[in-house]
């Protein structure tokens, strides 16, 4: 009899267990639910970076920014550099955006609706990323130097002189600040000398750690494409777990250098699969499938992961275009990263307010 009951219960056990293994499974392909966190960051840096347009503004650029409750711009004023050439150029007939007209009318309709202002002046190229940029001998390093601080102390004066709140002294120059931190760190001694606001610097997902002036900054900057799951429409809750590793490593080096993290730039393609290498994704956006609920999932994984950290300032959502229909073709805007007219937005507006 004993044998009997012990077999009965046995055979339960297996049932049940089973159940449960057949319930994880069919949850596991059904994907789990998160429901979006309401106003969870709307204390934060609530941030969205500003394309410069080719011509003046088209309406108020700043009231829909205000409806999904936006609190911070980043204005990114962009010069060119070439490849393997110390000299920055100096561009001429830039976009009305990147004049100083453009940038101050932007900072001007911001600061009017109570947004407030970081300027990122920016370094761009055809033919190579900012991060590869390289160069062989002192000489060439002396020549860039002089020539990035003739461009980055133009811009300085400007944020002066219209109290811009936030000023950026560079994004993603891999090579330069890991190799040449004496110069990063005096030109960062001349911009103080001048503005009286926070700063901060745009570091790549990957490279955080090598910097070692993050002592003379308010914030650490990272421009947060860190590289999460390879999954077609990542679900919520997974996105989450996959975050919790970066979450704790930025945590300790928040600690580390007794700074708040800030993300200068953070964002997602509308895409299948956005949330794996979004640069290689870029360069293959024409043949992958639009994908907007991937990209809603993908921030709002990122805001409920870092939202709730006293360590994280927030971030700023790449990327918004003031005159879309201007700046990018038939289409383009569907696969590109601005959250204008998606689901995304509607996160963000839920989130943010």
């Amino acid at each position: 009899m004993l044998y009997l009951f012990n077999s009965k219960w046995w055979l339960l056990l297996i049932g049940v267990t089973l159940l449960t293994v057949s319930s994880c499974q069919q949850q596991k392909t059904l994907g789990c639910t998160s429901p979006v966190q309401a106003g969870l960051v709307k204390d934060k840096m609530c941030g969205m970076s500003i394309t410069a347009p080719k011509n003046p503004f088209v309406g108020d650029p700043m009231l829909p920014l205000n409806e999904l409750g936006v609190k911070w711009i980043s204005c990114l004023p962009y010069s060119i550099f070439h490849k393997n050439n110390p000299t920055i150029k100096t561009i001429h007939g830039a976009w009305w955006g990147e004049t100083n007209e453009g940038v101050c009318t932007t900072i001007d309709h911001a600061h009017s609706h109570g947004i407030k202002v970081m300027l990122k002046p920016q370094l761009w190229n055809w033919e190579q990323w900012i991060g590869a940029f390289d160069l062989e001998t002192e000489a060439q390093w002396d020549t860039f130097e002089q020539s990035y601080t003739t461009f980055i102390m133009r811009w300085v004066h400007l944020a002066d002189s219209m109290e811009v709140d936030m000023f950026c002294i560079g994004t993603e120059i891999k090579n330069s600040v890991e190799k040449r931190p004496d110069f990063w760190r005096g030109l960062i001694d001349s911009i103080r000398q001048v503005y009286k606001g926070k700063l901060t610097y745009a570091t790549n997902w990957d490279h955080y750690e090598k910097i070692v002036f993050w002592d003379k900054l308010d914030y650490i900057g990272i421009d947060a494409y860190f590289p999460l799951l390879r999954d077609t429409t990542p679900a919520v809750c997974d996105l989450k777990e996959a975050w919790l590793p970066t979450v704790d490593k930025l945590e300790a080096f928040s600690a580390k250098w007794t700074k708040p993290i800030l993300f200068t730039e953070f964002g997602y393609l509308s895409l299948d699969g956005c949330t794996h290498n979004t640069w290689e994704l870029e360069k293959d956006r024409h043949s992958a499938a639009i994908n907007q609920q991937a990209q809603a999932n993908a921030v709002q994984a990122l805001l409920e992961a870092f939202g709730t950290q006293d360590w994280w300032a927030g971030g700023f959502q790449w990327k918004w275009y003031p005159n879309k229909s201007a700046a990018l073709g038939e289409g383009e805007a569907a696969r590109d990263y601005t959250p204008q007219d998606k689901l995304c937005a509607d996160v963000l507006k839920k989130m943010y307010n």
